[in-house]
């Protein structure tokens, strides 16, 4: 009886590696969703599979594969939330832009670096409204332009002025529903349409802005601040994480420490 090698050389560790990294994506995207129990479901059946392919199971055989076949279809009707999300969050990475993007050979002149008197007129101007209760949505770019966000708002591309972001978000007025990206020292656009992830989980008291919040800062490196219509707090977002009811003196240091980290990441590249 002969015996059985297995060669396992550096391209089927590097095989292992890659296979074990998606997995843990895949894993850390569904986490906590109510995808994570179909996920888990379909990766047993997979393994139920292969136990009954290589027991040469040949009925059992046949009725798997026959899910199998439509498996990469089935996944991409039960998981089409979470593969937009993981697509955006891909192409919204800083290093994958900056390697790709052509307009840091052609453009060197643009800065996306928002100056300390535009932080102070977005505090300002969220100070104001928490008062008087006027709820707001502001997105403020760190390392990306954020094209595809401001293309689905009405572009205004003006100077950042209290009275001007005040004046978008009055109740009364027609652009007071979602979102004002500024970008640099820009007001880009308003109203604009911001990705929701439903699988989040909230508090109670948090509305459909700070859900709205919370879903752009999983997708990019932005910084959100949001104006309460119900309690008039205002709130900071970024990288998935809030912090409620803040001060707006708390707010400015917020946003001119990520600034500073936006201009030195900018500088290193």
């Amino acid at each position: 009886m002969g015996l059985l090698f297995i060669t396992f050389g550096f391209a089927d560790f590097v095989d292992i590696l890659l296979v074990a990294i998606i997995l843990y994506q895949l894993y850390k995207l569904v986490r906590g969703t109510v995808a994570m129990s179909i996920f888990v479901g379909l990766m047993l059946l997979y393994l139920v599979w292969l136990v009954v392919k290589f027991l040469n199971l040949n009925l059992l055989s046949t009725i798997l594969d026959s899910f199998i076949s439509v498996g990469v279809i089935a996944v991409i009707i039960l998981f089409q939330q979470e593969i937009r999300k993981f697509l955006l969050l891909l192409g919204n990475t800083d290093s994958v832009k900056k390697r790709f993007s052509l307009a840091r050979y052609f453009d060197k002149a643009t800065s996306l670096a928002t100056s300390d008197s535009t932080l102070h007129e977005i505090c300002r101007a969220c100070r104001d409204m928490s008062k008087t209760k006027t709820g707001a949505l502001i997105v403020v770019a760190n390392n990306s332009e954020l094209t595809t966000f401001v293309q689905s708002g009405d572009t205004l591309n003006a100077d950042v002025s209290y009275r001007l972001i005040e004046s978008v978000f009055f109740k009364n007025s027609p652009m007071h529903d979602g979102a004002m990206i500024i970008v640099g020292d820009r007001i880009k656009a308003a109203r604009c349409v911001l990705p929701i992830d439903d699988d989040l989980v909230l508090p109670p008291h948090l509305g459909l802005r700070h859900r709205a919040a919370l879903s752009m800062s999983n997708v990019t490196e932005a910084t959100i601040v949001v104006v309460s219509e119900e309690t008039g707090s205002i709130s900071h977002v970024r990288k998935g994480e809030i912090k409620y009811d803040i001060t707006d003196e708390t707010l400015m240091a917020l946003l001119r420490s990520e600034t500073s980290t936006a201009e030195q990441a900018t500088g290193k590249s």
